[in-house]
């Protein structure tokens, strides 16, 4: 399935076609563009490589920094200063920006070194990067796990080198650089060298092997050579002593000429470093091609696990990749812990758990329900040492919690590994670190009042009181289920009585964007909205039914333009992600239908080809997962073990599910097309038993045959058997 992903997509401005129907409704309020890169990724690895032009937020492309409407240009044209590694993919404002030891292939002084070169030639595909810089040089990227491997293929000329820069870091715009607090770089031997950066807290370390034997081996400081020196220390650095330095290889280039650098990395030490780049690219010289070859052969046994039937090559592309953009993301590191000495899993980049949580997490866990159990022991070590379960998490000392946005999410992770009985988790122990992060931060204000302010969190700690309940039912703690379930119902108190949530300093939207999510008892969500009919002329009036077309912010938009269009209360068309479940609200309503209407025009106006196929920010892939699960069909409610069905975008589809293969088949299908009718389901099966609009996880996980019949007005499909609601968390969905 590799031919079919393309890494360049989301890296532009969105430039879609103009949106008709419901889509032309929908307002889009956050960045216009996917923030993605098309760097050389190995499938959850630790490490990633592209070319480095300082844009914002990955470090790749044409971009200043933005939070709304079109973002601005800060280059005309691709360019670069050489190749970093740790991009972010797909995230927005978040400072998580890396880009660490940049390698500059030149035929310059020294003195140019920071010069931007124009890209030309670019090529990119799963775990490969290339381009040609404007001095004749072609650069090759592939990246292992731990490591990354660099090609370069040089002109004839008397004074070619590599330069490697490790005092660099973040992005050239202003206040996004990352300075290294200490630093050591010493030659050890011909072709090799070892070294560490303390950058934010973390020390990170580096080897390096390069295959340049007739070439002169040499440290720098403050762009000047050090020919004599093989160590350079730097113990105490401040923004304000910085100077630039690092190491190179220099010497006359034959056309054609190929120099290959090898690059291992580590949170714990140079000798870790070492050890992870032979066990990434074994010993020798030339190993580029073989450790492309591996990481190409990862990348195929993922993207294999899920199969469609389509014959539109544009339409694979867009699932290929965006099933692509999913797996990139967070950064695995077994045994790279840099704060506590245990060995074990330990995860980074975990950088918006606010959305991978609802699409991104659940499609791990099916995918790879082992990296899901190494994730959640991860996130469980990080709040035994660190005091919570993070929000989010980066490589840099400290659990970045972003309160913010959101609390107490880890816990549906939990929840749903709970329920399916994934083995490999400690369940008393992370029940006792689940209900203490439960009393921390927004928390303590739930415990006293009832609620917490901005008013969603009262949502998420409500969900994690009732997801902490799961596990301790599991470890059969009867009295400590009978503490929590009360306070499980206190989602109540976030509700006004307009149905919506109460007034509240919501993060990036209105208490509009946030007031559909499918809590554990939506029978008793609708029924403090007025009953289903004033529940879904709620949700009518959120997604544009029959509203006119919307004008979206433009470049620069004036803060009266974002005003005007907040105020209308609507649905954001995942350009921004709060409310991306929002249309599987009308299932509860009984109205399937309706998620049939809104879920066709996103899949087939919101995302597209090329560079600017993505409505919004991929946030780590929360948002492309969002459109594989909705593609085949499939929408998990995340922490209740739960999914509903609605018309998948293929006629087929087979996925390799944690326990089994799930076979996906329609009747009645048509191939659609953007602003063409939609199908609604009329009858499904699962494994020949009708099913009415929802499937346990459980089942789901275990795989089986899903049969849904469809056609071209609704039926009585859905409308009268709604998906459970879970007041009770000891009540089981089967």
């Amino acid at each position: 399935m590799l031919e079919h992903v393309d890494p360049f997509n989301g890296t532009e401005v969105t430039d879609l076609p103009a949106p008709s129907r419901l889509a032309a409704t929908w307002w889009w309020p956050k960045p216009q563009v996917g923030n993605t890169h098309p760097g050389a990724c190995h499938p959850l690895g630790m490490v990633s490589a592209c070319a480095y032009s300082g844009a914002y937020p990955t470090g790749y492309g044409l971009y200043d920094l933005s939070t709304e409407g079109v973002p601005e240009r800060i280059h005309d044209s691709y360019v670069a200063s050489g190749f970093t590694h740790f991009q972010q993919s797909g995230t927005g404002a978040i400072r998580k920006y890396y880009n660490y030891f940049r390698v500059t292939p030149m035929l310059e002084p020294l003195d140019g070194l920071g010069k931007d070169f124009a890209l030309t030639e670019e090529e990119a595909s799963p775990g490969y990067y290339a381009a040609t810089l404007d001095n004749g040089v072609r650069a090759e990227l592939t990246v292992g796990p731990k490591s990354a491997v660099h090609r370069y293929t040089f002109p004839q000329h008397k004074d070619a080198r590599v330069v490697v820069d490790l005092s660099m870091g973040g992005l050239s715009i202003p206040y996004s650089a990352t300075t290294p607090l200490r630093a050591y770089l010493e030659t050890i031997a011909p072709g090799k060298a070892q070294g560490t950066i303390v950058v934010e807290g973390a020390p990170l370390s580096i080897y390096l092997e390069c295959d340049a034997p007739s070439w002169r081996q040499m440290l720098w400081y403050d762009r000047r050579l050090m020919p004599a020196g093989a160590r350079l220390d730097l113990d105490h650095i401040r923004p304000t002593t910085l100077r630039p330095f690092g190491l190179m290889w220099a010497g006359p280039s034959l056309a054609g000429q190929t120099v290959e650098l090898r690059m291992g990395f580590s949170l714990r030490g140079v000798e870790q470093a070492r050890e992870n780049l032979r066990r990434d690219v074994g010993t020798g010289t030339a190993r580029f091609d073989k450790r492309l070859a591996s990481t190409r052969s990862s990348w195929t046994d993922l993207m294999d696990s899920i199969k469609v039937e389509c014959d539109d090559p544009a339409r694979l592309e867009v699932f290929y990749t965006a099933l692509y953009h999913s797996l990139i993301k967070p950064c695995f590191a077994r045994d790279e812990s840099p704060f506590w000495p245990a060995d074990g899993p330990f995860v980074f980049d975990i950088s918006t758990m606010w959305d991978i949580y609802r699409t991104q997490l659940p499609l791990l866990t099916a995918l790879q329900p082992g990296k899901a159990i190494d994730l959640a022991n991860a996130l469980l070590a990080i709040c035994e040492q660190e005091g919570n379960l993070p929000i989010g998490y980066r490589m840099a000392r400290g659990s970045d919690r972003f309160s913010r946005q959101a609390s107490a999410l880890a816990h549906t992770l939990l929840s749903d590994l709970c329920q399916l009985d994934i083995p490999g988790i400690d369940w008393d122990w992370a029940l006792v670190n689940m209900q203490a992060d439960l009393r921390r931060t927004y928390g303590e204000d739930y415990l006293l009042t009832g609620v917490a302010h901005p008013i969603s969190h009262t949502l998420d700690l409500a969900f994690g009181y009732w997801c902490t309940a799961k596990v301790a039912d599991r470890v059969e703690d009867s009295a400590l289920v009978h503490e929590l379930a009360p306070l499980a119902e206190g989602w109540r108190n976030a509700f006004g009585d307009d149905g919506l949530l109460l007034d509240s300093s919501y993060y990036e939207g209105t208490k509009h964007n946030y007031s559909f999510r499918l809590v554990h008892d939506m029978a008793e969500r609708i029924a403090l909205a007025g009953g289903d009919d004033a529940f879904v002329a709620l949700l009518d009036a959120f997604f544009g039914i029959h509203a006119p077309a919307v004008t979206q912010p433009g470049v620069r938009p004036s803060k009266a333009e974002m005003d005007e269009g907040y105020s209308l209360g609507r649905f954001e068309g995942l350009n921004n992600e709060p409310d991306m479940e929002a249309p599987w609200a009308y299932h509860y309503a009984g109205r399937p239908d309706r998620t049939a209407e809104v879920v066709h025009d996103i899949v087939h106006q919101q995302f597209g080809r090329g560079r600017g196929g993505l409505p919004g920010n991929d946030d780590s892939g929360g948002l492309s997962s969002w459109f594989v699960w909705t593609c085949l069909g499939l929408f998990p409610v995340a922490g209740q073990n739960l999914f509903l069905l609605h018309p998948p975008a293929f006629a087929s589809a087979s996925i390799a599910m944690s326990r089994g293969t799930l076979v996906i088949e329609t009747e009645g299908f048509v191939e659609p097309v953007p602003g063409g009718p939609v199908q609604y389901v009329q009858s499904a099966t699962f494994d020949g038993e009708p099913v009415t609009s929802y499937l346990s996880g459980s089942r789901v996980h275990a795989g089986g045959t899903l049969r849904l019949v469809l056609g071209a007005e609704p039926g009585t499909w859905g409308t009268e058997t709604r998906p459970p609601s879970l007041p009770d968390p000891l009540t089981q969905v089967h």
